[in-house]
């Protein structure tokens, strides 16, 4: 895809003659990037075929360089990733998925204003790819809210492992954010001297932005210590009222198990066992020791 930026926003151009205008925003698959090597070599831009990990951006001799992992927020997502070029008169995407050319179609069916700029252009398409962060992080936090309910109910199944699994998609938002909150401030560095004024206030805007975003996620993160910390407690006050169960099954029946043990005796001279109502009444003294012991236990309010 080749494109324009011009005073009425975003048009198509035609290869042949792109390289000789202004303003110019082209994206290309790796393959066809590696075909222009006459193009890498006018503009002395580097060439990298390594796998893309995370985001970054480097500052050469008269262009910026980045690239851009985006982490898959579904669970039967993968990553997006591409790299970009920004040179005085070019834009340069190189993206083998269509993440980048959804974003500049997005963007070019918009009503631009006046004097729309490569920068301006730039910041739109950084935003666009955050506009729905927001909400997948709203989505997040009532799930960990769902799981928390579920705790106070009583009822949560594979606890530990939905709370690892979200614990380690905040991570990775985290610090993806983190990363493009670098990515602005190099770019408001502008140390390559050919991004104008305005833009560099809306790459501020987006560098705040980021942050506030990666801010969003450490507040997840920190909620979803204290489910964890509420599950724990959960566990804690279920073992504590089995010790308690346990307790006063344990001293009712500690003295039945002293008179058991007291008439198991073998001794000879036992008058008890010659008397006619002996059985009953250890019968009947065992039931008033479980009665009076439950009836203390209530008062006492342990069970």
């Amino acid at each position: 895809m080749y494109a324009v930026i011009t005073g009425g926003g975003i048009v198509q151009a035609e290869e042949e003659t792109f390289w000789e205008r202004q303003n110019g925003i082209c994206i290309l698959s790796e393959r066809q990037w590696e075909t222009l090597g006459a193009v890498r070599e006018r503009f002395a831009l580097s060439y990298d075929k390594s796998l893309v990990h995370f985001c970054k951006l480097e500052n050469h001799a008269g262009y910026l360089y980045a690239t851009w992992k985006i982490p898959p927020k579904q669970e039967n997502e993968s990553s997006k990733s591409f790299r970009f070029y920004v040179c005085k008169d070019f834009l340069i995407f190189v993206d083998n998925a269509d993440t980048v050319r959804e974003q500049t179609e997005s963007i070019s069916n918009k009503k631009l204003e006046g004097g729309y700029t490569p920068g301006h252009f730039l910041y739109d398409f950084f935003v666009g790819l955050l506009e729905n962060d927001l909400l997948f992080l709203q989505e997040l936090e009532r799930e960990i809210a769902k799981i928390e309910e579920q705790v106070l109910r009583g009822c949560c199944p594979n606890f530990n492992i939905k709370v690892l699994g979200l614990k380690k998609k905040i991570s990775k938002f985290y610090r993806y954010y983190m990363q493009l909150s670098d990515i602005g401030q190099a770019l408001c560095d502008n140390e390559i001297g050919f991004l104008e004024k305005e833009s560099l206030r809306r790459f501020d805007r987006f560098r705040d932005r980021a942050l506030r975003l990666a801010g969003e996620t450490q507040v997840l993160r920190d909620y979803t210590v204290q489910v964890q910390e509420v599950y724990q407690s959960e566990i804690g006050i279920r073992q504590n009222d089995v010790m308690k169960m346990l307790t006063v099954v344990t001293t009712i029946f500690l003295p039945l198990t002293l008179i058991a043990g007291w008439y198991g005796m073998n001794f000879v001279y036992m008058p008890e066992l010659t008397m006619r109502y002996a059985y009953p009444a250890v019968i009947g003294i065992s039931a008033l020791i479980v009665v009076l012991g439950l009836l203390i236990f209530k008062k006492k309010r342990y069970w």
